[in-house]
């Protein structure tokens, strides 16, 4: 065992050949790596499952031995100086190694389908490859200087998939917006990372505990100065993670394709933060003010994420913002100091998020055929409904997905949100009432998702289609095989050339179209194909069979993988496997390693959540259930309540919340009018100080220079008789006003 971890340093930069093949091959053989780019997803998804078998047996180790190992190298020493780079094996690395690989394989091979008519096709893997190496390279880091160099390599990554359709300026837009706000928590995590190294004189996690647990309990330390570099460090963790106030990128990172908000929003970039705040938990622990302060900014982006996911009618918009709020919660129960249910609630949210966006993309996928590439209309949950007889299998799984993150037993978040909610009472009653409410919006606004989707009849939008005949139209889709096995029965499919791709999933082909960006009007990310109709065409289909199998094995994920947390008698004590594998980091934050609860006080606590949870989930379907569709306004609420006079009052309320709802709480439009326009017009304005003022000085010096020395060029002739007349003509009109001037008599 103590030779494998000797090697768990090579475990980041087993995805890294991808990225690099990729990139000779486009360099010394750009014709044959672009007719062959479909074979690129099996070393991806390969070097992959690798990392994931071995970071399964590290994990098994973990749980076996309870042992936290270290391996460390000088890269710099110095009689001052000592910086070393190494990897750190505790329950956190496995913990979220096994996470990054296994939802990082359910996303590659969905991708493959999924991606399959992109031009950047080869661009997108490279990117996911590198991504996933820069995540790996974060979580074993041994150091604060190590995570600090992969933290800015997952921003880069994050920068490039979330702008990956580039040429679109909503996604350009996005990733800078997502780029400069992450720059500014990476500030505040620099300046606290060379805050504490003033301090301790280390960088090393041990070290950094240790020292600054001495200086503190000896009273040897600037307390204001130690609080002030904890909530830095912090800052970083509230930008990446999406934490109020640093949240406004996460929705506008929906540009990205729907794989890479499946990867970045479940277990990757926005757990970046989380991992750092789990990881510095021993020296946040001993500073009250900085464990408040985590709490606080947890319970407002819980409760703020659930309020802004109320209106949303973007699929995917609505799934982010959800993100928001799930995240909200684990950085609540770190605050509260509630290591093991933080934890808990980040696996089982991680595996139930990535099942409801590729579920959403499956959706997305299946809507595309209808009305082409088109955002506002694909995306729309207002235009969907009546999806369940047509994609069953994405039905099923987006249900399970959204049960879970509801609460519902006994699914996933059911086990690991209820242990968040009951520890909120023990520490403020006030924060557990938010988080408890919170819990009924998570089910009202999950289920208005699931409902507005699936249920009820297709949208009377889409059946226009079904009317026209002997037309033709354009259909764009980001996706070929689903698309072509439809297409075929109902189509004649006109193929743009000759050039065809090969996949290790799959035994057709698809047409490419090289010229793509050659076309006017149309992005260079996606394929045209014009069809001419044979018969009508009016519904969606299923997607293929390589993106059902993601879905189906994340769908087995959320069924079981809360069963980590669940206790089993062994010996007359309650123990869970949870517990067991978390035991070393637990004892280090000197908290209890077992669960006191038993099973009765279990389910007595769990029937209160669960009751807030099925009346969001009732409320959800009495308003936007298709039975119920006739009634505008909220009119059958006014009918069995009897309003009367109130009900002018009550819709002013609801318009309200709508509004604060759908404008974002109007937090992007206080950005945009108090830094961008704020940053804007004093840009302005100190261009025009330095135009006008120092520039002016300067220029006129240099015109006053000019127009001196231009008189004296015309007095210095070189004649004496001139030097004297000008000589005596001075003497003579000062001696006038010397004379006559009563200034100079004294």
């Amino acid at each position: 065992m103590e030779q494998t971890y000797q090697y768990v340093w090579i475990l980041p930069f087993v995805p890294l050949p991808v990225p690099m093949l990729i990139g000779v091959g486009l360099l010394l053989f750009p014709t044959a790596t672009k007719n062959l780019h479909r074979m690129w997803a099996f070393p991806s998804i390969l070097l992959l499952s690798i990392v994931m078998i071995f970071s399964t047996n590290l994990s098994i180790q973990q749980i076996n031995s309870s042992s936290i190992y270290q391996y460390v190298w000088s890269w710099t020493l110095d009689n001052d100086f000592s910086l070393e780079f190494g990897c750190l094996i505790d329950p956190l690395t496995s913990i979220m190694s096994m996470l990054i690989t296994t939802v990082g394989i359910m996303v590659l091979i969905y991708s493959d389908n999924y991606m399959a008519h992109d031009q950047g096709y080869l661009r997108f893997f490279a990117y996911m490859s590198f991504f996933s190496t820069s995540m790996l390279g974060l979580v074993t880091s041994s150091n604060l200087i190590q995570i600090y160099i992969f933290w800015e390599l997952v921003g880069m990554c994050s920068y490039l998939l979330i702008g990956f359709w580039f040429t679109r300026p909503p996604a350009a837009n996005a990733c800078q917006k997502a780029f400069v706000t992450n720059r500014v928590g990476d500030f505040g995590l620099l300046l606290g990372i060379l805050g504490f190294y003033w301090i301790t004189g280390s960088f090393e996690f041990q070290d950094l505990f240790e020292i600054l647990n001495n200086l503190i309990y000896n009273n040897e330390v600037n307390f204001p100065f130690v609080n002030l570099c904890a909530a830095l460090l912090f800052a970083g963790a509230v930008a990446k993670s999406a934490q109020f106030p640093l949240h406004v990128w996460l929705p506008d990172a929906m540009e990205g394709p729907t794989p890479i908000s499946a990867l970045i929003h479940a277990a990757t970039m926005v757990a970046a933060g989380i991992f750092l705040v789990a990881r510095l938990l021993p020296l946040f622990i001993v500073i009250p003010y900085i464990m408040n302060l985590i709490s606080l900014i947890g319970i407002i982006t819980l409760l703020l994420g659930a309020t802004l996911a109320l209106a949303q009618k973007d699929i995917k918009r609505g799934l982010a913002y959800s993100t928001m709020s799930q995240l909200g919660y684990i950085m609540f129960a770190l605050g509260m100091g509630s290591y093991r249910s933080a934890l808990f609630h980040l696996i089982t949210h991680a595996y139930s998020k990535a099942l409801l966006f590729l579920g959403s993309g499956s959706v997305i996928h299946s809507m595309e055929t209808l009305v082409g590439y088109s955002p506002d209309k694909s995306q729309n949950i207002v235009l969907m409904g009546g999806l369940t007889k047509h994609v069953p299998i994405t039905k099923t799984s987006f249900l399970l997905g959204t049960l879970s993150l509801c609460g519902i037993p006994p699914l996933a978040c059911f086990w690991s949100k209820d242990e968040i909610l009951n520890d909120s009472w023990l520490y403020s009653p006030i924060f557990a009432i938010i988080a408890w409410a919170t819990a009924g919006l998570t089910a009202f606004y999950m289920f208005r998702i699931y409902l507005l989707t699936f249920e009820g009849h297709l949208n009377v939008y889409f059946q226009n289609y079904s009317g026209a005949k002997n037309t033709s139209f354009y259909s764009i889709s980001l996706w070929g095989k689903g698309c072509s096995k439809r297409i075929n029965k109902n189509f004649r499919l006109l193929r743009m050339n000759n050039n065809e791709s090969s996949s290790f999933f799959s035994k057709k082909t698809y047409p490419s179209d090289e010229n793509v960006r050659k076309k006017s009007g149309r992005p260079p990310f996606i394929n045209i194909l014009h069809f001419d109709y044979q018969k009508p065409f009016s519904y969606p289909y299923e997607s293929d069979n390589t993106m059902l199998v993601s879905l189906t094995i994340l769908a087995l994920f959320t069924l079981f993988v809360g069963s980590l947390g669940i206790p089993f008698n062994q010996k007359g004590t309650d123990f869970d496997i949870l517990t067991k594998w978390l035991a070393p980091s637990i004892n280090l934050l000197h908290q209890k390693s077992t669960n006191s609860a038993g099973w009765y006080e279990f389910f007595n606590d769990a029937i209160f959540s669960v009751s807030i949870a099925y009346f969001g989930i009732f409320l959800a379907s009495f308003l936007y259930k298709p039975i119920y569709s006739s009634f505008k306004n909220f009119d059958l609420i006014n009918s069995f309540v009897k309003l009367g006079p109130k009900r002018k009052c009550w819709d002013e309320i609801i318009n309200a919340l709508h509004d604060w709802s759908y404008n974002r709480a109007y937090i992007d439009s206080f950005y945009t009018i108090s830094f961008s326009s704020g940053i804007r017009e004093l840009a302005q304005l100190m261009h025009f100080f330095d135009r006008r003022i120092i520039d002016g000085i300067t220029n006129g010096v240099g015109v006053m220079s000019f127009f001196v020395g231009e008189g004296i060029k015309y007095v210095g002739g070189g004649r004496i008789s001139s030097y004297l007349f000008l000589y005596f003509s001075c003497v003579s009109i000062f001696l006038l006003f010397y004379y006559f001037h009563p200034f100079f008599r004294f």
